[in-house]
């Protein structure tokens, strides 16, 4: 059923997560890190900014939802042709462009550059290896073997966790990949059975459109991109939103208009061990409230030792349901047409 609709290999590409994340881990282990280091004299780094957009942009987004509680400086991610105002010799910028040719990536980098900042790059080549090679900063060689920007989550976010840790400002991150990439391992390994959870979930879902809730940094991270999988490979709509901050406003969307929401709707709530007891007491009013006002609430409960373990988790998950969505509908998960004409019109 799966292999004549996958022309570009995504549901191989999903079965090999685990080792591209350790892939990903070893080639930042060899990437020479004095240029940027302050233990060879770069001086300190007091923020680091994360550029990219898309399927490389959401690598940023990981960073920051694992970086963010532990590090002793802040993490910003930037999704956009500029770049803070802040940035300085004491800014530490990844600069994530898949094919090497992002626009927006492009602008940033470069401004990020002419304010002095150090940077990495995170490349397939093409124009962003240029000016990586032109400014003799540290590149991050991505497999340009893989087929879409969303395929390599791992290759765009293992990097740059790996040199925070290197340069001291992520403690613990080494046990944290061990953890993440056991558990990627006993996922994947799920998926094959017919009565994966995964295969039924994406099967409930049927021709609703999914509304997918997460808490915290790893469940915003986890929603979005279940969203983004969902738009991409199995070409329909699919929302996201976060919790605390949907209690503040979208809960109270729910109050009307349940006869219609009912037959098109479905929610998917994602949940790990890292939320705040109170964010999670909140998890059962809201579904206690859209039962009445949704064709179905489903529970997606993260597994693994650690916060990382449990966001990759989550995002292995949500891969495989969008490919098992698509596949059911009789879609090929890989083009994505419509952005190649945006992109196109662009120039």
């Amino acid at each position: 059923m799966i292999a004549p609709l996958d022309s570009l290999g995504l549901f191989e590409l999903a079965a090999s997560l685990p080792r591209q994340a350790s892939d990903a881990r070893r080639s930042a282990l060899e990437i020479d890190i004095r240029s940027i280091d302050p233990a060879h004299g770069a001086g300190p780094i007091r923020n680091v900014v994360a550029l990219g957009m898309g399927g490389s942009g959401i690598g940023g987004d990981i960073v920051a939802a694992i970086a963010q509680p532990v590090s002793s400086v802040p993490i910003v991610v930037v999704k956009d042709h500029h770049v803070p105002a802040f940035l300085s010799a004491d800014s530490l910028v990844f600069a994530t462009s898949f094919s090497g040719q992002t626009a927006e990536t492009l602008d940033a980098v470069r401004a990020a550059r002419q304010a002095g900042a150090r940077v990495v790059v995170l490349s397939s080549g093409a124009t962003m290896g240029e000016l990586a090679r032109e400014w003799n900063v540290p590149f991050v060689a991505l497999d340009a073997t893989i087929a879409m920007p969303r395929a390599a989550i791992a290759a765009v976010s293992v990097p740059p966790l790996v040199l925070l840790g290197r340069l001291g400002l992520l403690p613990g991150i080494d046990d944290e990949l061990d953890a993440a990439i056991a558990q990627l391992q006993r996922r994947v390994a799920q998926m094959d059975d017919v009565r994966s959870p995964a295969r039924e979930l994406a099967r409930r879902l049927g021709r609703t459109i999914p509304l997918i809730y997460g808490a915290g940094p790893i469940g915003a991270v986890g929603a979005y991109r279940w969203k983004c999988q969902l738009n991409e490979n199995a070409k329909e709509p699919a929302f996201c939103n976060v919790v605390p901050e949907l209690n503040h406003n979208e809960l109270a969307g729910w109050g009307q208009h349940g006869d219609m929401t009912r037959q098109v709707f479905t929610a998917v709530h994602l949940r790990h061990d890292f939320e705040p007891p109170r964010v999670a007491r909140s998890f059962d009013f809201i579904n206690e409230t859209q039962q009445e006002v949704v064709a179905s609430v489903h529970e997606v409960r993260a597994e693994g030792a650690g916060r990382l373990a449990q966001l990759f988790d989550l995002i292995a998950m949500g891969d495989y349901v969008s490919l098992f969505v698509a596949a059911q509908e009789g879609l090929d998960p890989g083009p994505i047409p419509v952005l190649d004409e945006l992109k196109q019109r662009l120039g």
